[in-house]
């Protein structure tokens, strides 16, 4: 909690002045010190680290403790048994690029600009050739200019003496470009150098680590990576383990990628635990976006990854803090864009009003907030200042209805989509047609929030 130093300036006077100790201006500012270095947690020998766990291409039903009768995850479970967890949490965006740039703003695509995961393609240039063009970069650098706009979390914590690590997916430029003030990626499209975290090693983090133990340094770790997503080249080991559980070689390399995902998971909370930070560390779960496998070939099914519909929106949220977090099972609803407000909470730094989360720590806010938004837009974006016109869908989620509206413009052959999520988990029957009152009444809540100006 948010501590109201004049407030207790205040109240300090009011106890010593009767006592005749009339506070001079040196004795306040002495008060003052006193609050803001052992009161405020930033400001505490024992300020907590964050490590921000992002799992990539993953389906919210495929985690042990999500109900998945194959797929084993016992190191996500441990985690999320141990963790305020909600099992409804929602991302804004089903695709990469603006779902991570969201989860380090707390932004909505529409606010921070990033809504797309590549730039707009010329006329009458193939995606291959414009993949090695100038046109390229210069819109990969648009973007970048964009993150460098907005306030990010390691830029934050940067001002209240943290450093932070990027490893793994990071699309916005060098990892200095999002504050972070160690990292791995230089610039590469999907995060280069940084890729390798987790597939090949785990020692970028736990030298970072040592690093900021031995200078008594607050650290933060953002830890995305390449897992489960394609390539699926699991280990051996785990491929086998999974191939006699399925008819499909296809399904059981995504089962094995995910077993794999969750070992480095335990090789992290390990790393923690070996230093002594496991305790002083708050740890934060979500992934990037869905991910439903095909069984006949390597690539995903319909709707998951770049969809409107929950296999590429939903996701497990956790917030892990021992001794200072109650473990619980939720099915209140969250949003990846909770994650700044919350950990902004947790480090008693004061509340950002313009940002639109809210802080998953607030039992009374949570329980309150029924109905949350989110948008999807094209792969490759059809102008990177304006948002709508590469917008696809708008989205709401009121208690169990969700309501999917296409901009008809970019998606003029689609239709408003209405569903029952609790029935209909899947997202099978639409039932706008039959219930188009209640479509009226979940679309002015929709409009409310964003209108675009088509």
């Amino acid at each position: 909690m948010h501590i109201d130093y004049h407030r207790q300036l205040n109240l300090s006077s009011r106890v010593l002045l009767p006592l005749g100790l009339q506070l001079k201006t040196f004795t306040k500012f002495i008060v003052a010190c006193f609050f803001c270095l052992v009161l405020n947690p930033l400001y505490a020998e024992d300020r907590p680290n964050i490590v921000m766990i992002i799992s990539d291409d993953h389906a919210w039903t495929d985690y042990g403790f999500m109900g998945h009768k194959i797929v084993q995850t016992p190191n996500i479970d441990r985690l999320a048994l141990n963790s305020l967890t909600f099992r409804r949490g929602y991302v804004t965006s089903s695709l990469c690029c603006p779902s991570l740039a969201s989860i380090i703003t707390g932004k909505y695509p529409h606010q921070h600009k990033i809504t797309s995961n590549d730039p707009p393609v010329p006329a009458g240039m193939t995606n291959a050739a414009f993949n090695r063009s100038p046109e390229f970069q210069l819109g990969r650098e648009r973007m970048n200019k964009h993150m460098e706009s907005v306030v990010t979390l390691p830029k934050l914590l940067k001002e209240n003496g943290y450093q932070s690590l990027q490893t793994g997916k990071w699309w916005q430029g060098d990892f200095t470009r999002g504050g972070f003030t160690d990292g791995m990626t230089k610039g590469g499209r999907h995060g280069d150098e940084g890729l390798v975290i987790g597939r090949k090693t785990m020692e970028p983090i736990t030298t970072f680590m040592d690093k900021c133990v031995a200078a008594k340094s607050p650290f933060m770790v953002w830890y995305a990576p390449l897992l489960p997503h394609d390539p699926h080249t699991p280990p051996d080991r785990l491929l086998e383990k999974y191939k006699s559980k399925t008819d499909s070689i296809h399904i059981a390399r995504y089962w094995a990628m995910i077993e794999w995902f969750d070992e480095t998971v335990g090789q992290l909370l390990d790393g923690l635990k070996e230093r002594g930070q496991l305790e002083n560390t708050i740890i934060v779960y979500v992934a990037d976006n869905g991910w439903i496998q095909s069984p006949d070939n390597s690539r995903y099914a319909p709707k998951s990854k770049q969809s409107q519909y929950d296999g590429g929106l939903r996701t497990p949220i956790m917030v892990h803090w021992p001794k200072r977090i109650a473990a619980k099972m939720s099915d209140d609803l969250a949003q990846s864009i909770d994650l700044i407000p919350t950990l902004r909470s947790a480090l008693g730094l004061p509340t950002d009003k313009l940002l639109p989360g809210i802080n998953l720590l607030d039992e009374a806010a949570v329980a309150s907030r029924k109905t949350i938004f989110g948008e999807c837009f094209t792969h490759n974006s059809n102008d990177l200042d304006v948002p709508e016109k590469s917008l696809r869908w708008r989205w709401v989620i009121d208690g169990n209805m969700k309501l999917i509206v296409p901009n008809l413009a970019v998606e003029p052959k689609a239709e408003v989509e209405l569903y029952q999520l609790d029935s209909d988990p899947t997202e099978v029957q639409n039932l706008a047609a039959s219930q188009s009152e209640k479509v009226k009444e979940i679309r002015k809540k929709l409009d409310h929030w964003w209108e675009p100006k088509l």
